[in-house]
């Protein structure tokens, strides 16, 4: 369609109200939480809305979800960093969610500077008729990016990677961070510019979403992991801004179980798995703490889906799976071993994926990147 027709993007996305979200992890299930929290505003009108559910989030995969709902007014879009000033520029979306930046497939996305700064330039030339941003104050790249946008509901989430962020996007010099005991936990400042953590009207505390009048909010997610009450928190401040009531909201975000495949249980012959998927190390340090059980299975691969630059394995602290039996699988394991080897964790190799996963009688958890991962969704019969 976009060979025979370069310009049906931009056709596609006009008289629609659009809401796009992007990030380096979690874009996906923000994308299902915000879509779910839609569908249930609209009510029986939930036919009006179009999103690409199956993450395909490139100009392709867009272009291909629009088409199917041609007549659909509201569109929720996942959509790629490298993306982002595209849609901005084509579509003039409504809503721009904003979620976290981190060093993910390195071979293409390169330093996240660049992507940052492809935002921020696309929100400066749009101005006013630019989207208001819902973007994620924790992250200083983000702030740095969406700060050029004319509106901006800032989120304060309780991010725990910060590995990506030591120097400031503006001038270059330290950023520095409050000690969580203090008064005001998790502020940041630049030591040589104004870039700081800017005051925030959505906050996530513990379990709980507070929201811009102080109503407490108790999303009691289906989807596991504290990082996905920050998700839900974005989704929830731009579902607001759709004219959504929270408690609505809420309610169809509830619904949401296993998007795409993720936290998605299935059977592989006689062995149940839970599927997590991490695709670079700030990923992985949010799945690591979820992943219950006392047998474990990591798969890791390197094709371009990937990245295949797999350097990012010694950021990632698996020291902490001391003394459970871990299962190293995937095209890579062998370079996993090595990792699991000097994090002094005992682990025994299986490449084949369906070796790895055979004869466990107790339910296991899986952690896989992205190619891994839609394998084993295949495997399992949810895709």
């Amino acid at each position: 369609m976009q060979r025979i027709d370069p310009g049906s993007l931009a056709k596609l996305l006009q008289g629609r109200r659009t809401v796009v979200v992007s990030g380096t992890n979690g874009k996906t299930t923000t994308t299902h939480l915000l879509a779910a929290a839609v569908r249930a505003g609209l009510g029986s009108a939930a036919r009006r809305l179009v999103t690409n559910a199956d993450g395909a989030n490139l100009h392709y995969g867009i272009a291909s979800a629009l088409s199917r709902a041609p007549r659909a007014d509201i569109a929720v879009l996942e959509t790629d960093e490298r993306v982002v000033a595209d849609v901005i520029r084509l579509g003039r979306p409504e809503v721009l969610v904003l979620l976290n930046f981190s060093r993910d497939q390195l071979d293409r996305h390169h330093e996240i500077k660049s992507l940052g700064s492809s935002w921020r330039k696309a929100l400066e030339r749009a101005g006013a008729s630019g989207p208001v941003v819902v973007a994620n104050a924790e992250e200083p790249l983000i702030v740095w990016a969406a700060r050029k946008g004319h509106d901006i509901v800032w989120v304060d989430t309780e991010t725990v990677w910060h590995a990506d962020s030591v120097l400031c996007p503006e001038c270059g010099a330290t950023l520095e961070r409050t000690d969580p005991t203090e008064d005001v936990p998790g502020y940041w400042h630049c030591t040589g510019c104004d870039l700081a953590k800017p005051p925030t009207t959505w906050r996530v505390q513990g379990d709980t979403i507070i929201g811009p009048d102080g109503t407490v909010w108790e999303p009691h997610l289906r989807v596991p992991g504290a990082f996905n009450v920050s998700n839900a928190a974005c989704a929830l401040a731009a579902a607001a801004l759709l004219g959504v009531d929270p408690a609505t909201a809420i309610s169809g975000m509830r619904t949401v179980t296993s998007p795409a495949g993720r936290f998605a249980t299935a059977r592989f012959g006689s062995t149940t798995a839970r599927l997590l998927l991490a695709k670079n190390p700030a990923g992985w340090a949010e799945a690591l703490p979820i992943a219950e059980t006392e047998t474990l299975v990591l798969a890791i691969d390197s094709v371009a889906a990937d990245g295949k630059d797999v350097s990012w394995l010694w950021d990632v602290d698996f020291e902490q799976l001391a003394g459970r039996t871990v299962i190293a699988s995937g095209p890579r394991a062998d370079d996993l071993a090595v990792r699991l080897t000097y994090a002094e964790v005992e682990h025994r190799v299986e490449p084949d994926l369906a070796k790895a996963l055979a004869g466990h009688p107790e339910p296991i958890d899986v952690i896989a990147t992205y190619t891994p991962f839609q394998k084993l969704r295949k495997m399992g019969g949810l895709a």
